[in-house]
C-alpha cells in the first residue's frame, strides 16, 4: 500500500519570516533574524497561529495571483514514499519533486517478493505471470545460456504490473506539494489519496497549502 515515512521538514520558520521581505525597508540584522525565527518556532511548537509572521504567511499563501506564495519554496520536505509504478509515472511530472535515491527494479527485480510488493488492486493473473517469469529466470543456467538469461531478466523487468510498489527517498517543498494537492486531491488513483491525506497533516498545511484551493475529498 502507498505510504509516506521518515518525514523531515526544514526552513519552515525561516521561510515564514522571509515572506515579509517584500515590504522591508532594510535587511534584517543577524540578531533580528535569529530572534524572529526563534519566536516563530516557539509559536509553531505551541500551536499559536496568532504570531504576526504566521498570520502574514497565511494571507500571502492564499492570495490570488502575483506569486505571493513564492516563500513556500523555501520550506523543504524530505521523506520516503512508496507508490505503485502507475503513480510513479505521474509523480515524475513534478519538476520540484526530486528523487534522492530509490529502490531499484533494474538491480533487484529477480529478488523482490512480487506478490508482497503489489497493490491490492493488482490483477492476480498479472502477479502470477510475473512470479512465473521470475522463477523462469532463476531456472536458467547463466553459464551455459548467458544470452537467454539476459533476455529472461529483461522480460521480467518489462512485465512487472503497474500495481508493483517501490519506495524512493524524495525531496520537495511546500509550493510543489500545494500544486500536487490541487491536482491530485480528487484523483482516481488511491496512491494520491494517501499523498494528499499526508499533505493535509503537515505543519501549517491548513494555513499554507489547503484553504485557498477549496478542494474537498
Amino acid at each position: 500500500m502507498a505510504k509516506i515515512e521518515h518525514v523531515q521538514i526544514y526552513g519552515l520558520a525561516e521561510s515564514i519570516f522571509r515572506s515579509g521581505y517584500p515590504l522591508r525597508k532594510a535587511a534584517p540584522t543577524e540578531e533580528e533574524f535569529l530572534q524572529e525565527v526563534a519566536e516563530i518556532g516557539t509559536a509553531l511548537e505551541a500551536g499559536d497561529k496568532e504570531n504576526i509572521h504566521i498570520k502574514r504567511a497565511g494571507k500571502l499563501a492564499n492570495a490570488k495571483g502575483g506569486g505571493h506564495d513564492q516563500f513556500l519554496s523555501g520550506i523543504i520536505v524530505n521523506f520516503d514514499m512508496t507508490l505503485t509504478n502507475k503513480a510513479w509515472v505521474e509523480a515524475e511530472r513534478y519538476r520540484f519533486l526530486t528523487f534522492i535515491s530509490s529502490m531499484s527494479t533494474m538491480h533487484r527485480v529477480a529478488f523482490f517478493k512480487i506478490r508482497e510488493c503489489c497493490s491490492p488492486h493488482t490483477s492476480q493473473d498479472a502477479i502470477a505471470a510475473a512470479e512465473a517469469m521470475q522463477q523462469a529466470y532463476h531456472d536458467i543456467d547463466g553459464t551455459t545460456q548467458p544470452e537467454r538469461k539476459k533476455e529472461a531478466y529483461l522480460e521480467l523487468l518489462m512485465s512487472l504490473p503497474a500495481g508493483f510498489e517501490i519506495m524512493a527517498g524524495m525531496t520537495t517543498n511546500y509550493r510543489c506539494l500545494r500544486n500536487i494537492y490541487e491536482q491530485r486531491r480528487r484523483h482516481k488513483l488511491p496512491d494520491w489519496h494517501v499523498v494528499c491525506d499526508w499533505i493535509e497533516g503537515l505543519p501549517l498545511a491548513e494555513e499554507l497549502i489547503v484553504p485557498a484551493l477549496g478542494i474537498g475529498r
